[in-house]
């Protein structure tokens, strides 16, 4: 087996490689985009949880913790499993859990018991945790060093389909719609932001049973990069994934500076929709929510592409100098978004540090993690790094479901520091490499 031969940044792969990369990506894509369908529905249905149930802020808060530090331990241990058992294994088993949680903790609304909700939600993080290490393993295989940032870019859109596709079917679900033009469906309970996610992941779970391909070699095509140490298949023993990984300084400078980027992405996006509606009285089938819920994912993509390419064409491949920048720009915005106190203001401010949370969550998480673990390693390294964005979110979302107990003008202010720390983080590391890539 020969390397595929390179035209300057593009790899030159044979007639066919490309639409079949591109149906194994799509449907990998979609199954991931209802995984976030399964989890972002949280952040809508969490007023109407409280007000049903008479929970705190702190109480609600509590419940996202806990998801999210199961999915963090998940991140480790499944990244571990899915460099062994292969990422098509890993996201379908994902998949079956996220379904059945989904559908459990719709059916837990009828008798309202917190340490329920709580449990149902953490067990759903963990089995979640299988998507992420499951799509980059096998997204590893099928592209080269110098396409992963733009994979990075599309992994983001494909995130971001599934908030817009969730913040777009939650509040016609809440508010009543009308069905294939004919028939007029009524408002449902908040249950029902549960059980049509886990529809759609049936869906693209079963696409994603019969059509993808954990490498380019199981569809017939020649492997992508055979020369590294990725070749001779891409499962891994346990012990040696783990003893690479957790001895490589760059993936814990990584790690730390990804806490950060957790700190905020997490807990903006599961409270921007209940402080619009109890700060600025915005209904979330209003068209200014509606617009917010379009824009915030749709920048996010647009963040997430460019800093992708622009880390593969103009940095060649380096993601750190690329992070640092946009994550003192972060730090920059959420300052400018405490001074802001209209509806308008805080719409452009939600928007802006979306665009730059989500540009650093592509590159370092995606890859950045593929860079360092290739195609055998890939899950684990990507599993290590995302845990943390998932540990810091905890961590951070902690003291935050405290301080929103005091009161909203604490919310933006919170976010301020973790932009600055993690783009200092990122300067230590510039010059840095590891599996042979330039970081």
């Amino acid at each position: 087996m020969h390397d595929l031969p390179s035209t300057g940044h593009r790899p030159a792969y044979p007639p066919g490689f490309r639409q079949r990369r591109g149906l194994n990506w799509g449907i990998v894509g979609l199954l991931y985009t209802s995984f976030y369908m399964c989890r972002y529905n949280f952040s809508l249905a969490n007023e109407s949880i409280a007000k049903e149930f008479g929970y705190a802020k702190s109480d609600m808060q509590t419940i996202i913790n806990v998801t999210l530090f199961a999915y963090a331990c998940g991140q480790i241990i499944n990244g571990l499993l899915t460099d062994r058992l292969g990422g098509r294994r890993a996201m379908l088993i994902g998949a079956i859990g996220t379904i059945t949680l989904n559908l459990l903790f719709g059916i837990a609304s009828f008798w309202g018991i917190f340490s329920l909700f709580v449990m149902l939600r953490g067990i759903d993080g963990y089995f979640q945790a299988f998507g992420a290490p499951g799509m980059i393993k096998i997204n590893s295989a099928w592209f080269a060093h110098t396409e992963r940032g733009r994979f990075a870019g599309i992994f983001g859109f494909m995130i971001n389909l599934g908030r817009f596709g969730i913040f777009r079917l939650g509040p016609a679900l809440l508010s009543g719609f009308l069905f294939l033009g004919l028939w007029q469906v009524p408002p449902l309970h908040w249950r029902w932001l549960f059980w049509v996610p886990a529809g759609v992941a049936v869906i693209t779970a079963t696409c994603l049973a019969f059509f993808v391909k954990d490498t380019p070699e199981q569809a017939g095509f020649p492997a992508v990069h055979p020369s590294q140490d990725d070749a001779g298949g891409v499962l891994s023993a346990v012990g040696v994934v783990f003893r690479k990984i957790v001895r490589t300084p760059v993936v814990w400078v990584i790690a730390l500076a990804y806490a950060c980027t957790g700190a905020v992405r997490q807990n903006l996006d599961h409270w921007f929709p209940r402080y619009m509606s109890e700060v600025h009285h915005v209904d979330k089938s209003e068209f200014r929510f509606q617009l917010l819920a379009f824009l915030m994912p749709m920048v996010a993509s647009l963040g997430s592409l460019i800093s992708g390419y622009v880390s593969d064409n103009v940095f060649n491949g380096r993601r750190a100098p690329v992070a640092a920048g946009i994550y003192f720009l972060e730090g920059f915005v959420v300052f400018a978004a405490t001074q802001v106190h209209s509806v308008d203001a805080a719409i452009v401010m939600l928007i802006l540090i979306s665009l730059t949370v989500n540009s650093t969550h592509s590159i370092l998480g995606t890859a950045a993690a593929m860079d360092i673990g290739g195609a055998k390693m890939a899950g684990f390294a990507s599993g290590v790094i995302d845990s943390f964005q998932y540990f810091g979110g905890s961590a951070a979302g902690y003291f935050l479901g405290k301080a929103l107990d005091r009161g909203w003008e604490h919310f933006f202010p919170f976010f301020v520091p973790f932009g600055f720390v993690a783009g200092i983080l990122m300067c230590t590391i510039m010059n840095k490499t590891t599996h042979g890539d330039k970081m």
